[in-house]
């Protein structure tokens, strides 16, 4: 028995889209900068000896790339492309032309 996904068969609920169209009015360049400020933040507390709180903070960075990947990606592929529209994701295949 087969249990995988193909595209388009399982469309994304009301509260996906919205929270996707929320957040891709977001500049992904905020992602990027809240993990370097967690980052340069960890350095300052653990040059202070705040070892404890240096790691907390450092281990946003992560989180904020990735949160930012994701923003990316539905700036670039859209939400839920295959059911948009009722009709399927144009092709981003190449063609080449015949030689002349």
């Amino acid at each position: 028995m087969d249990f995988r996904v193909k595209p388009g068969e399982i469309q994304e609920d009301q509260l996906t889209a919205m929270l996707e169209s929320y957040s891709a009015k977001w500049p992904t360049s905020l992602f990027m900068g809240a993990a370097f400020a967690s980052m340069i933040g960890s350095l300052i507390l653990k040059s202070q000896g705040k070892d404890h709180h240096a790691l907390f903070i450092g281990q946003w960075a992560a989180p904020f790339l990735l949160l930012g990947l994701y923003n990316k990606t539905v700036k670039q592929h859209g939400s839920d492309t295959h059911h948009r529209h009722g009709s399927p994701a144009p092709s981003h295949e190449q063609h080449e032309e015949p030689a002349s």
